[in-house]
């Protein structure tokens, strides 16, 4: 009996430990740094995907094709949380952290099989990460809020290689200039950028509205089209009659009490449109819906009147134009109302919109997307989000950085002279951080069509002779001074993209046992089923989105 071996897990569980656990754990997370590694740079490809049901998305930009992609493997998901944590942190140098941290881990791999301790590993990359951000800050540069070219710049730099090169100059103005605007006291908020896409016409064609544009247009054909200097008033709630709370049910005898009950229901509509009138109001949003007879009354008055507006827009709306919205008109005051040089309602490639403008002091604003197909416009505001991102946080931080792979071979060069002071194991580990680094210089060089091995020797010279701000020309091949080019990326980009990186490499690396748990369980209906990444599952369970990450390599 005491031979006898102890069975824990179910006959049905799936298990991998040891080397086997590490091994495939490494391969995911390489897989998934695989697969967007040929987005990357202003000479990046795009990847198409393709849903179940035939929708497609054409893009380039990291968070959004790992976000899309139907994955199935637990370590893999573990690096899409990477990309998912600089989206949110930054808005942009997703595919950079993701890359990198493909990278930690297949120089992590080379070292465990040299019988160096992951454990050694994740204490030697901690160090240099440490090290590495260090690094950064000392050779950062200082940029002002008021130094619209280099915020511009650095816009351009988000958005290249994301179909808006033919209009970035414009389009990185419009995105500094909206940014700006909305920036107070209490920093810096996004949801106080609208972005409005228009199919139709040339992206050259946007346009910065200062104020708030909605879809949406005015609920009667007799009120009028163009208010000005208008008072605005935001109703939360709806202008028609009130319900019982109860259920009721009532009996009518003849038709004057049939009469006497409609025209009840009509006084009340007229006094809360008086209400209204009474304080003033030119312009009013309503949450809900607006009785038929309400609009009447409305019309009747010259009020501008539009029902269902989203809580996103009224919102925007309150701050443009500084009314406050009231859930009970019984309630509602001059005090309440905003103000705004015009409310109108135009024509825009064949749909109407609600225009509110000239505003005194415009804390919410509008960016119109223009372009041709929806895929275009889709691809362009993606290009816009990031670049609404960076020039947040270059503000917010006031730093940046040279951009086109020199903070990396920089940081490459520190790194291993740091680790001539690391004593033990640990110096693997930080020189294989420094050589992991130089995947960003190297992948940039293998997307423009260039010699990866020759620019980053020119690249190391350069910054061996005291170029700190030399990188890549990937459209010349040539090694030129980014900060004089205006290649810029704000610092958090970097350090933010090293620490999640190092982090998910390093969690991966200390896994040394995977079991099936609950739903990871294989099913009983399937005996040939593998656990997603177990033994022959491989990447499988990654294939969901048109054929799998190997139809879009």
């Amino acid at each position: 009996m005491g031979n006898q071996p102890l069975i824990v897990l179910s006959e049905d569980s799936q298990r991998t430990s040891g080397k086997d656990a590490q091994s495939m754990n490494i391969q995911a997370g390489k897989a998934v740094a695989e697969s967007v590694r040929t987005t990357l740079g202003p000479k990046g490809m795009d990847k198409m995907l393709v849903d179940s049901t035939g929708n497609v998305v054409v893009t380039n930009d990291g968070v959004t094709l790992l976000t899309e992609m139907d994955i199935d493997h637990p370590a893999a998901d573990m690096i899409v949380e990477v990309a998912e944590t600089q989206e949110d942190e930054v808005g942009d140098g997703t595919t950079s952290a993701v890359v990198v941290a493909g990278e930690l881990l297949k120089r992590a791999e080379e070292l465990l099989e040299q019988d160096i301790h992951a454990t050694t590993l994740a204490q030697g990359y901690r160090q240099a990460a440490a090290e590495a951000t260090k690094a950064l800050e000392d050779v950062a540069i200082d940029v002002d809020e008021d130094d619209t070219e280099i915020l511009r710049q650095i816009a351009a730099t988000a958005m290249t290689g994301k179909g808006a090169e033919n209009a970035r100059d414009l389009l990185s103005e419009l995105v500094v200039d909206a940014v700006r605007t909305v920036a107070d006291e209490d920093g810096i908020d996004d949801e106080n950028i609208a972005v409005e896409k228009v199919v139709g016409g040339a992206i050259e064609n946007s346009e910065l509205v200062e104020g708030v544009l909605i879809s949406k247009d005015r609920v009667s054909e007799n009120m009028p089209y163009f208010v000005e200097d208008a008072n605005v008033a935001i109703v939360d709630g709806a202008l028609e009659v009130k319900e019982t709370e109860i259920d009721a049910e009532v009996n009518v005898t003849d038709p004057d009490q049939l009469q006497q009950f409609i025209e009840q229901e009509e006084a009340q509509l007229k006094e809360m449109v008086d209400q209204l009138v009474d304080v003033g109001a030119d312009a009013v949003f309503v949450d809900k819906g607006i009785d038929d007879m309400a609009q009447h009354y409305l019309a009747q008055e010259g009020i501008l009147a539009v029902r269902r507006v989203k809580n996103s827009d009224a919102k925007r709306i309150a701050r443009a134009t500084g009314a406050t919205p009231v859930s009970n008109l019984d309630d509602i005051t001059e005090d309440h109302l905003g103000f705004a040089g015009s409310v109108a309602q135009k024509e825009i490639a064949g749909d109407d919109h609600i225009f509110i403008e000239d505003v005194e002091d415009a804390k919410a604003v509008t960016l119109i997307l223009r372009g041709g197909t929806e895929h275009v416009i889709d691809e362009v505001d993606r290009a816009i989000e990031d670049s609404i991102g960076v020039v947040r946080t270059t503000i917010e931080d006031g730093k940046v950085l040279a951009g086109g792979g020199a903070p990396e071979v920089g940081l490459s060069l520190a790194l291993r002279d740091f680790a001539d002071s690391v004593g033990g194991r640990e110096q693997l580990a930080v020189e294989a951080f420094a050589d992991a680094l130089e995947v960003i210089p190297r992948t940039l060089a293998e997307n423009a069509g260039l010699d990866p091995i020759d620019s980053l020797v020119e690249l190391r010279s350069a910054h061996d002779g005291g170029d700190t701000a030399a990188g890549l020309d990937a459209y010349t091949g040539d090694t030129i001074d980014m900060e004089g080019e205006g290649v810029y990326e704000p610092l958090r980009i970097k350090t933010q993209a090293l620490e999640s990186a190092t982090e998910a490499a390093v969690m991966l690396l200390r896994i040394d046992d995977v079991i099936a748990a609950g739903d990871l369980a294989v099913s009983d209906d399937d005996d040939d089923e593998e656990m997603p990444g177990g033994p022959g599952g491989g990447m499988g369970g990654m294939g969901g989105m048109g054929g799998g990450m190997g139809g879009m390599m």
